[in-house]
């Protein structure tokens, strides 16, 4: 079992790396995305999403399957309001801590260990999540 998740740590540690060289982590430059001072965080963003899209329609055009030879499916989305509410909330604490998800192990491992409160609200916010998403409002 040990061997099977080497693979996802070693992924993990580059796309920690990537993350550091890129200065995705900084909260400087975060800071700098939110007050329009920088393009450099919109261009990293504006580049992952070409590459999501450019994947997915490759992935559609040439029905690329699964290493494991399963077939990749699509499902639709319906909109409902909660997005632009979770939307904002997520903005709000991006904007505020200046960390999101992706990054938060990174920053933690380039010492930036006062982002680990950052990391237990977020697990914290999930548990929440679950535990009322029945009795919120779609």
């Amino acid at each position: 079992m040990m061997k099977n998740n080497l693979k996802y740590l070693i992924v993990g540690i580059a796309f920690g790396v990537v993350f550091v060289k890129a200065e995705v982590i900084s909260w400087f430059r975060i800071q700098e995305m939110f007050r329009l001072q920088s393009f450099h965080m919109f261009g990293v963003i504006g580049s992952a999403i070409a590459v999501g899209m450019l994947s997915v329609w490759l992935i559609k055009k040439f029905n690329i399957k699964t290493i494991h030879g399963e077939t990749i499916t699509f499902t639709p989305k319906t909109f409902n309001k909660g997005q632009i509410y979770g939307g904002l909330i997520f903005g709000f604490g991006w904007a505020i801590t200046g960390a999101c998800p992706g990054p938060l192990f990174a920053q933690i491992g380039t010492g930036a260990t006062v982002i680990s409160i950052t990391l237990i609200s977020a697990i914290g916010g999930t548990w929440v999540y679950g535990r009322f998403k029945d009795h919120l409002p779609h």
